[in-house]
């Protein structure tokens, strides 16, 4: 069908027009033009000699601009990308009978036509599908059910704007300029686009319920937020890691801005006087498995151990999931490898080649690149990742165990650049002598298996 979207390859099509002969306007290497500022207009004198010998000597500057920011975007390239297709899409919550949980649940309620969902979640052994000889329909045996619910996504628009003026652009071409102004700011609001969106993708759970962060949905909803469950939430709530350590004087509609996802809400119950609150949670389908010790206080914090993570990948393989990577900090993976050392094994390596709609890269070709494994599955390093907790000494990174296959970035709208202005002989469209460009990006975070996914907090190196 003409003009139908099924792949990311049929979106960038439609978005950048790679039909017909307009040829690929994605712009490889990223970015935009931001205001250089304005140097020309500075009316002050740089030099503090005599008045006048600033006229008889000038500091020239090489035309190249080196970046002394570390600008990588892991997080946000290690996630799949898909065509966003519809505002969401229902899960299964709960089998018929037997629960919620990874294991199937057994207890003392007899499975009846009527059972409510609460009892058929601890069935009795007996009832749960043997049968009589000659079972009569609706006495020996009756209808069942699976739970299912819907989750909504809604795309976030991600852009910056950035400006620089007529005179700025010519001068910049002349004198000790650096010549295309525009070129050069352009990639560099380009590696700050992507490099926001990676930083969302980690934002840290206690930004959810700070003061006066009221517009943080706008954001991607951030991994730190899918990967989590209501007993993280309550025991954070309960250690004062949210409300800026307000002693739990947070309200539970505070709460509920890190406890909403998708549309959903995780079960949390909040009782008791302000500075006094208990939270108490209640599994669900969308809690993952997360791991932050026994509290979250300073004296909870544990030394990193290969147990801990040989546990949680354990945990998520039992639970139907499939570890496709780890996504954590510098420090933390440094850690790993002194723990592996000391015990006279070593971290494996692995090249990575990357698919894209069923399409292998070639290996050996830039396409492809080394990172270190941990039992074969991929570590990626991200130097914005968060450290939960209250410990204020050997912090380590938390660690994100990811199956991604049920975890994606859904594009609407892929990355892309406007620019209008004078240079475009439309000064009227931006109001000003000059020019003025964006970058715009739409879509969001998603999950469909939250139970497959793991997270590690709550770590110190020592």
């Amino acid at each position: 069908m003409s003009g139908y979207i099924r792949t990311m390859k049929d979106l960038e099509a439609a978005t950048y027009g790679y039909g017909g002969n307009s040829g690929n306007a994605l712009l490889k290497a990223g970015g935009v033009v931001g205001g250089f500022g304005t140097p020309h207009d500075g009316a002050s004198n740089p030099f503090t000699a005599a008045a006048g010998l600033g006229d008889l000597y000038n500091v020239l500057y090489g035309q190249k601009v080196w970046s002394m920011l570390n600008q990588e975007v892991n997080p946000l390239a290690m996630l799949a990308k898909r065509p966003y297709t519809s505002s969401g899409w229902r899960v299964l919550k709960s089998r018929p009978i037997g629960g919620s949980g990874s294991a199937f649940a057994t207890g003392s309620n007899a499975v009846t036509a009527n059972i409510s969902s609460a009892n058929a979640a601890t069935p009795r052994a007996d009832t749960i599908g043997g049968v009589p000889e000659n079972a009569v329909i609706g006495t020996d045996m009756v209808a069942l059910a699976p739970e299912y619910t819907k989750l909504y996504v809604s795309p976030k628009t991600i852009a910056h704007l950035f400006e620089f003026s007529e005179l700025g652009m010519e001068l910049a071409a002349i004198d000790d300029g650096v010549g295309d102004i525009r070129a050069i700011v352009r990639e560099d609001m380009g590696k700050l686009h992507a490099e926001v969106q990676s930083k969302m993708l980690v934002m840290p759970l206690e930004k959810y319920n700070e003061n006066n962060t009221t517009g943080i949905e706008r954001n991607y909803t951030s991994l730190m937020k899918i990967v989590s469950s209501s007993a993280e939430l309550c025991q954070m709530a309960l250690d004062d890691v949210f409300y800026n350590s307000q002693n739990n004087d947070g309200t539970a509609a505070q709460l509920i801005d890190a406890a909403t996802i998708f549309g959903e809400t995780r079960a949390i119950a909040v009782a008791g006087s302000t500075g006094a609150q208990t939270y108490t949670a209640t599994a669900s389908f969308l809690d993952a498995e997360v791991d932050y010790g026994d509290n979250y206080e300073a004296g909870g914090c544990r030394v990193l151990t290969l147990s801990i993570m040989n546990d949680m990948i354990r945990k998520i393989r039992q639970n139907g999931g499939n570890p496709k990577v780890i996504v954590t900090g510098y420090d933390t993976i440094q850690k790993l490898s002194d723990l592996l050392q000391a015990q006279e094994r070593f971290m494996d390596r692995k090249e990575i080649v990357p698919t894209h709609n069923g399409v292998r890269g070639v290996k050996g070709q830039e396409v492809g690149f080394r990172v270190a494994t941990y039992y074969d599955i991929p570590i990626i390093p991200a130097k914005d990742m968060p450290s939960t907790g209250l410990s204020t000494s050997n912090r380590l990174s938390d660690m994100l165990i990811l199956d991604t296959d049920h975890l994606w970035l859904s594009v609407m709208k892929p990355t892309q650049y406007f620019e209008d202005g004078i240079t475009s002989g439309n000064p009227f469209g931006v109001g000003k002598l000059g020019n003025q460009g964006m970058y715009r990006t739409m879509g969001e975070t998603c999950c469909s298996f939250f139970k497959g996914q793991g997270k590690i907090t709550n770590l110190k190196s020592a």
